[in-house]
């Protein structure tokens, strides 16, 4: 799946998805992700707020979180 690589941003306090400009008006709350290259690592995240959360959370609330590989 090369080629499929690219950076998306996220807002550090809800999770969402959010804008170039957004990221670089407010830096401080904000990140950016690499995604798309299906590597090896393993990320969980809330379903809901779309924050990362921990691998226990993940465990006792499968239902509610959903695990990525980047």
């Amino acid at each position: 799946m090369a080629g499929n690589e690219h950076e998306v941003n996220r807002s550090a306090r809800s999770g969402r998805f959010v804008t170039e400009s957004t990221t670089e008006r407010e830096p401080r709350h904000t990140t950016t992700e690499q995604v798309g290259g299906g590597g090896d690592r393993e990320v969980n995240r809330s379903a809901s707020t779309g924050r990362f959360v921990t691998g226990t959370t993940a465990e006792l609330h499968p239902s509610t979180t959903e695990t990525q590989h980047v």
